[in-house]
């Protein structure tokens, strides 16, 4: 075999791993956000230049899980666990406030161990399912539950709702996928809308019962929290069909949207490319979710099965989220959007979520071979 054939076979060899279909969708969400990006961060010097650090960071990281198998996946989720938990007591005791909220570490860069628990809670919960697959009991699913509520706790006490929300969510997708009965889940839904008035009077601090109100009516408060739905709307709505053209969006380029580059950034797309731009996205992401479902309907273990559908709900209520927040039906919560907003950490945890998702299809397919 001559040189150029090794030179195209390792080539190959390296994109192996990779499931075309989600590949393709991942690769039109991360253009998108570039474009987006580029005209967003014009005001932010270097911002884009970071933005594409952060992609092939995320990249290799993808590269890198996918190339794992799922069973070797599975002895790192109790140290993985312990890990998350343990950095998130170190941010109780002495993390880094800022905005007063106290959920970041300085280990010579600054590091928000929360995210770590997006990946390491399913990972866990799975792997404790796995072990019992076949002999489920009523207090399995109770373990399951202390296990997700320890972080959950610990989040929301930082506080930082948006990330308690996508742990919550990682965590009981797990648990309802491991088969939660659908009458159990009908009294857990009805005891957690009993519950609400409990939440809101003692649960939830001041300012966040302050943003589900202006989730209502931003207009009580439209020079302070409120200026952040009313200017999204705005933009949103200013997008009309077309949208008002690439780097024309008057409301962000004019500083109206807040964190235009991060929490906002579909804000700025949704101007800029308007209603046609909005049914591209979300048709993008409709995908990644059906991809990801399919990925794990054919997994062949309980763990890989477990762990390819808590990634999946992951990435739909990222974006879900995000573009409801943006549009005003949910309240600011502080959630980026999936392989869009700028922020290192949350890149690279997504792209180690697509990389958990290719390697269950990649070494399901070694498997039947």
């Amino acid at each position: 075999m001559d040189n150029k054939a090794v030179y195209w076979q390792r080539i190959r060899s390296f994109f192996l791993v990779f499931d075309a279909p989600l590949s393709i969708l991942l690769f039109l969400i991360m253009s998108t956000g570039i474009v987006t990006m580029y005209s967003a961060g014009m005001d932010f010097p270097g911002r884009l230049e970071h933005h594409l650090r952060n992609i092939v960071i995320a990249f290799f990281v993808m590269w890198f899980v996918a190339n794992i198998p799922p069973q070797t996946l599975m002895r790192f989720a109790v140290p993985l666990y312990t890990f998350g938990i343990a950095l998130l007591v170190a941010v109780a005791m002495f993390g880094l406030v800022k905005k007063g909220a106290r959920r970041w570490l300085n280990v010579g860069t600054v590091v928000q161990p929360s995210e770590i628990l997006k990946i390491a809670l399913p990972l866990m919960l799975a792997w404790y399912f796995q072990k019992r697959e076949g002999a489920l009991r009523w207090k399995d699913f109770g373990i399951a539950t202390v296990i997700l509520a320890i972080p959950a706790g610990l989040i929301a006490k930082q506080p930082d709702l948006g990330t308690t929300i996508l742990v919550f969510v990682a965590g009981f997708s797990v648990i309802f996928f491991a088969g939660l009965s659908w009458r159990l889940l009908g009294v857990l839904v009805i005891l957690g809308l009993a519950s609400l008035p409990l939440v809101w009077q003692f649960l939830l601090h001041d300012y966040q019962r302050h943003r589900v109100e202006i989730m209502f009516d931003p207009t009580v408060d439209a020079l302070g929290k409120g200026f952040h739905i009313i200017q999204s709307m705005i933009a949103v709505g200013s997008g009309g069909l077309t949208g008002k053209g690439w780097q024309n969006g008057t409301q962000s380029h004019l500083e109206f949207i807040p964190e235009h580059t991060t929490d906002f950034i579909s804000a700025v797309y949704l101007e800029e490319f308007g209603f046609v731009g909005a049914v591209f996205l979300v048709v993008l992401y409709f995908l990644v979710v059906v991809r990801g479902l399919m990925i794990s309907a054919n997994a062949p273990t309980l763990f890989s099965r477990l762990m390819a559908g808590a990634v999946t709900m992951i990435y739909f209520t990222y974006a879900f989220v995000n573009m409801g927040m943006v549009i005003g039906i949910l309240p600011v919560v502080g959630v980026p959007l999936p392989f869009m907003s700028f922020g290192g950490t949350a890149m690279v945890t997504l792209g180690m979520g697509a990389g958990i998702l290719m390697s269950v299809q990649y070494h399901r397919k070694l498997m039947k071979s």
